[in-house]
């Protein structure tokens, strides 16, 4: 008896591991439930390092290589947005997202909670402070002032670190209310003083920010990556390490790198005081002029300011050496052929400028799309369309993409050597100019942009700090 039942037992328990291998075999995983609902939910911040919306649209490092990701797996975006770093690492851990593209460190304490993808950038974390107040020199220095930091961040976890290990009368105050921006500027109006942030965040808001600067580095390298939940089912996260070692993507984070930080040095302290002072002073007697041209062009008017500081600091009587002259500094050959009677006068210099820039656009071939066209564009404008013309073929002979401006800005300053030169239709020119005239203009552009949007002025009162119930003042161990 005990025999049959035994003989019974073990056919249930056989019948019962085939249908459990059966319902297995057959359940979607990650990648195949995504692509069935045909749409990726990914998480993140807004913040101008990550995501957030200007005149064309949702854009931002994170977005387009998000956006590229979810082609790769040919499905559509959802970006969520969280209001804190709490709330992205909460939302991994329920599955309301697929993961979080959100700048976010790839440290130790995360790794017990979320799993990493493939670094995607090297940042370290950098102390700021605010230029003429209290400037720590060393990590010791620190301990003397008021120091604010994002709780749940990476820089709040370093502190803690340096608080057990070295400095243990270290204190600080953090609150998950606080992104980037809202600390710059508290140490940019003395209301706190000293941050801590990672490098590239400072180095695209420095310029907004011309009384802050770097005291030191907190850390060497540290990568960002995109977080994954810690699951069983890791099929989305093994999809993502295929497409971060994919050559294609290799050259798409060289193209969103340039697109989003490869101008950014173009404006330190003294450029970045100037641009503010002429833009405070001169700026408001000629906007509606750029407004006007621009909307005639379709064009967005903060560029058409940018490139006339870039030209003549916005001064309508500016004269060149070479004789170009007025607000959009046209040669006289330039300004006939636009019907521009009178170079000094600012509305005619404008609208001069604006039509010769849409027609360099237009001549452009259409394999050279957006925004590459538009900086190819003012390259021409500075240079003329047939240097750049050259320095767009030198890039095709060397196999560089003669299509994007990542590649071309490469070439135009070999024009100047004979060796290169003498291959091309146009000869010599000073190719190195047109380089820095667009890396300028697009970081000039970057800051009216930012002047222009009310959603990013951020007025804090001084008792702000002490008054959010979100804030925490993390004492000492002594």
């Amino acid at each position: 008896m005990n025999t049959r039942i035994a003989r019974i037992t073990t056919r249930l328990l056989i019948s019962l591991l085939c249908l459990l291998t059966i319902t297995g075999s057959v359940r979607p995983n990650t990648v195949e439930k995504i692509r069935s609902q045909g749409e990726i939910v990914v998480i993140t911040r807004n913040s101008p390092t990550t995501y957030f919306e200007d005149n064309i649209g949702a854009t931002g490092y994170e977005f387009e290589l998000a956006k590229a990701f979810a082609d790769y797996l040919g499905v559509n975006l959802v970006i969520k947005q969280a209001d804190s770093l709490s709330e992205i690492y909460n939302a991994i851990d329920r599955n309301d997202a697929a993961f979080a593209a959100a700048g976010l460190t790839a440290t130790q304490q995360q790794d017990k909670w979320v799993r990493f993808s493939t670094p995607y950038m090297q940042v370290s974390q950098q102390v700021i402070y605010r230029r003429g107040g209290m400037k720590p020199k060393e990590i010791f220095d620190l301990a003397k002032g008021q120091l604010v930091v994002t709780s749940d961040s990476s820089h709040a976890h370093q502190l803690r670190k340096i608080q057990g290990q070295q400095i243990p009368e270290l204190t600080w105050s953090e609150s998950p209310d606080f992104e980037t921006v809202e600390l710059l500027q508290m140490v940019a109006t003395g209301e706190v003083d000293f941050t801590v942030i990672d490098s590239n965040e400072f180095e695209m808001l420095q310029a907004y920010y011309p009384n802050l600067a770097i005291a030191f580095d907190l850390t060497g390298a540290q990568p960002l990556a995109w977080a994954f939940p810690q699951s069983r089912d890791d099929s989305l996260f093994k999809v993502a390490q295929s497409f971060f070692r994919n050559a294609q993507t290799n050259g798409l984070l060289l193209e969103v790198r340039e697109r989003f930080y490869g101008h950014l040095d173009q404006l330190n302290y003294v450029g970045a005081k100037r641009f503010q002072r002429q833009s405070d002073k001169k700026l408001s007697k000629y906007d509606g002029l750029f407004q006007q041209a621009a909307k005639r062009h379709n064009l967005d008017w903060r560029l058409l300011a940018a490139m006339s500081y870039q030209e003549s600091h916005w001064n309508p009587r500016a004269k060149s050496f070479t004789g170009v002259r007025g607000m959009m500094m046209l040669t006289r050959r330039t300004a006939k052929e636009l019907g521009v009677r009178n170079r000094l006068d600012p509305k005619q210099s404008i609208d001069g400028g604006a039509d010769y820039l849409v027609k360099l656009r237009k001549r452009l071939p259409k394999s050279i799309n957006e925004p590459d066209r538009t900086w190819m564009a003012l390259a021409a404008y500075n240079v003329g369309y047939g240097h750049l013309t050259d320095a767009r073929k030198l890039a095709k002979k060397d196999g560089g993409d003669n299509t994007r401006w990542m590649d071309v800005k490469n070439y135009l300053p070999l024009l100047s050597q004979k060796r290169y030169y003498k291959q091309t239709r146009h000869g010599y020119a000073r190719g190195s100019e047109p380089v820095s005239y667009v890396q300028n203009i697009r970081r000039y552009f970057d800051v009216l942009v930012w002047n222009d949007n009310p959603d990013l002025d951020i007025a804090l009162e001084s008792e702000n700090l002490q008054l959010s119930a979100s804030i925490r003042v993390i004492p000492p161990l002594l």
